[in-house]
Order: structure tokens, then sequence, then C-alpha cells
């Protein structure tokens, strides 16, 4: 698969529902009312409740309008989900300016808005949420109405603790947001490269079930198609007097005859049981192997000789697709030469892909078979070491691995170079296997 096509299952724009949002609002707007009338009735602390009060009161109006206005269902634009978050954060620093400033312990809470943004919304968009909620903390520093405390033992906080709290701040929101963002990211691009696999393997099933479909037309064809070659046939015995009506029947009934052979031939390549439907290993390597023969890269295979029967299985489109991919990735890395080896015994099946290619680059080699790890070369340095791989593998990997195997990926022992896949199944598995039924199979 081709970074082209990779990049097809990336989204660009993330939405977020209007709900969502507006859930989260709620919920701040009720602990912050919830904390104000803590403070100042359970706690008889000096609270300027009418500001507060009336701030959050703000928020509540805007959320009502909002919920009357939109359908809460309505996938915002990142840009909109972004400004409702920001809103928070001013709403956050203008509550905190009136209860204390840094000092207040629910400073923290500028985090909640930039973790948020970093799960859902561009990296951009969370960069700027960032700064800004940076900013207000810093603000906050200098201008902020005094902490509601006891007033006859008023609590003083050093400059320097000030200064601890603003800088724990900043660097929580910024190493939070970044790992938050990092591992959204990661679940995400892990998502959408298993759709990509989901994908590619039901149009692979798609193609092996075409036999069926063949089969199925031909036996519906068959019987008309014989009532008109003989219907032509007898027609064409009592046309003598007619020379253009006799070599009109014979023309049509040629044509039956042949689009009778054509759906023979279809039933015979379709019919359960043929050579094919049960695949010695040799054959599975063969039917890989060959559509990459004609591209300037000689493909050695070797199949070691073992004291058991060669192991056999079912036409799979998972492991035909798995192996094609990884012998492509090989001759597209090759120099002059890909060998393909296979063994056997009672208990295991392996196959090992070899090139004399650059090999695998130290950093990716243990993670290789990652989504969208890639560092595909480009048209100018044709054998390039920085080139790498992409979403292919994943999909690859990830295909042998339901059947059973296991996928390893090394380069050749000094001082020869090159790449080398290791692919190995248990013997009882590997010839148990049956083609993956996919739920979009029979969506057509």
């Amino acid at each position: 698969m081709s970074d082209d096509a990779a990049s097809d299952f990336r989204h660009p724009h993330r939405f977020v529902r209007l709900d969502t949002i507006l859930r989260l609002r709620w919920l701040a707007a009720l602990g912050q009312l919830t904390a104000i009338f803590v403070v100042a009735r359970g706690l008889e602390f000096d609270v300027p409740i009418i500001p507060c009060v009336a701030i959050v009161g703000v928020a509540a109006l805007l959320n009502l309008a909002l919920q009357v206005a939109f359908n809460p269902m309505q996938r915002l634009e990142p840009v909109y989900a972004a400004a409702l978050l920001a809103l928070n954060i001013v709403e956050l620093a203008a509550l905190l300016f009136l209860t204390g400033g840094l000092q207040n312990p629910f400073s923290f809470l500028f985090l909640a808005p930039v973790l948020i943004s970093a799960a859902v919304l561009p990296i951009r968009l969370t960069i700027g949420l960032g700064l800004l909620a940076m900013a207000c903390a810093s603000a906050l520093v200098f201008f902020h109405l005094p902490l509601p405390w006891d007033s006859e033992d008023p609590l003083v906080l050093p400059p320097i603790y000030l200064l601890g709290v603003w800088l724990s701040i900043l660097l929580a929101i910024g190493v939070t947001s970044l790992y938050a963002f990092q591992a959204t990211e990661e679940a995400r691009k892990l998502s959408d490269a298993l759709a990509a696999t989901e994908l590619v393997l039901t149009r692979e099933q798609h193609l092996t079930q075409l036999d069926g479909l063949a089969a199925a037309a031909a036996h519906e064809l068959g019987t008309p198609l014989s009532t008109i070659f003989l219907i032509s046939r007898e027609l064409e015995r009592t046309a003598n007097g007619n020379d253009q009506l006799a070599s009109d029947l014979k023309t049509l009934r040629e044509q039956a005859q042949r689009c009778r052979d054509i759906l023979a031939k279809l039933t015979q390549l379709s019919a359960s049981g043929a050579p094919f439907d049960l695949m010695p290993l040799s054959t599975l390597i063969e039917e890989a192997v060959a559509p990459h023969r004609d591209f300037g890269v000689a493909i050695k295979v070797r199949l070691a000789v073992a004291a058991t029967k060669e192991p056999a299985v079912a036409r799979n489109p998972a492991i035909l697709y798995g192996v094609g991919n990884i012998l492509e990735n090989a001759v597209d890395f090759a120099r002059m030469t890909v060998e393909v080896n296979a063994w056997w015994n009672a208990e295991t099946v392996e196959i090992v892909i070899s090139d004399d290619g650059p090999g695998i680059a130290p950093d990716m080699l243990k993670r290789i078979g990652e989504p969208y790890l890639s560092r595909r070369r480009g048209t100018d340095e044709p054998q390039s070491g920085r080139a790498g791989l992409g979403l292919g593998v994943f999909i690859a990997r990830t295909l042998l691995e339901r059947t059973g195997a296991k996928v390893s990926f090394s380069n050749r022992t000094f001082p020869d170079h090159g790449a080398v896949v290791q692919i190995v199944w248990p013997r009882a598995r590997f010839e148990a296997e049956q083609p993956t039924e996919s739920p979009a199979g029979s969506a057509d």
C-alpha cells in the first residue's frame, strides 16, 4: 500500500460534539458554585460571592443559549470547540482573580481545558490554548484580590513559593498536554491503521470469492444458453431455402456455443476442491513471488528438504497479502537479489525473506511494524539507506499474526547487509487456517 493511500485514513480535521463541550462546561459551573458556597458558608471565609456567582451565571446562560440555538449532537469545527475551551480558561482566570490568584489551590484547573484540547483538537489549537492558559496564570501572579482567609490569622505566602506554583503550572500545562496529545495521536493512528487493515482484508476476500460468483453465474446462465443453442440449431436445419437466414442462425448458434464454453471454463476454475483451493507451501510462495519477478531483481526461492510431508493451507487472502507485501518491500529495497527460504518440520512452518539492500536503520528496527512509520526513499535517492516501511508492513504483520504467525525483523550479520523478515507458524495452526470472515464481506 502506498503512502498516499495510507494517508487517506488519517483525518486532518477532528470534530467534537457540542454536547460534549456543554457537559464539561455544566460540570465546571456546578463545581465552581459548590466551591464558592462551601468556602463562603461552610468555612465562613470572606468570599466575594456576588461577583463570583455572576461569572458562573454568565457561563450558565451561555450554555443555555448554545443548547437552545444549536443541536447538541452537532459536531463542532475544531476552531469553535477551541473557542469554548478558551472561554473556560478566561472564566477560571476571572474567578481566580477574585479569590487569591495563584495562591488559590484551584489554580491548577488551568490544566483541564488544555488537556481536553490535546485529546480532541489539532496541535496548533492546543498550543494556542496552552499559551492562553500560561498568559492567564502569569497575569494572576501580579493582579489578584487577596485569598479569602481568616482575617485574624492571614495567610502570607513567600514570593519564592508563588514563583514555584507559577512555574509548576506552566510545566504541567506543557508536559501533560504534550503527553496527552502524543498518547491520543498514537491511539488514533492505530485505529486508522486497523481500519485500513480491515479494508485490505475485505478487498482480498472479495477477490477470492469471485470464483464463487462465477460458479453461480455459470450455473444460472447455463440452462438458457443451452436452450438458445438447441433452438438455433433446429431453426438452422429448417432454413435450407434462405441462405441469409441460415448464415445468421449459424452465427447465433456458434456464439451461444462460445458462451457455453466460457461458462464451462469458469465452472472448472470455481469448482469446489480445485487444485489451488488447498495450496502447498511451495505453491503459496510461488503465487506470492510471481507478481514481483519482472522488476529487475532476482528472486531466489529455496525449499528445504524435510522428512515430513509438505504443509498445505487453504487459500487465505491474509497470508497471501501479508507475504506478498513483505516481498514487495524486499524487492523495493534490494540491490540485486531477494531470497525466499522455507522449511518445515512436524511442529513449525517457516518462511524467511531477505534482501541485499541497505537493511533496516537501527532506530527503526525495534519499531518496525508500527503504523505510519515511514522513511520511504524519494526519487532523487534511489538506493538510500534512509528508506523505510510504512502502513503496508503494519497491515502485513497484522494479517499474518491473525493467522497465528510470529513475524520478526532483523538485519543480516556483518559483513553481509540487508533486511531479514522471519515468519513462523505452528504447523497445526498453519494447516488448519481458513480465510477470516469479515463482517463487511457480505455488504455488497
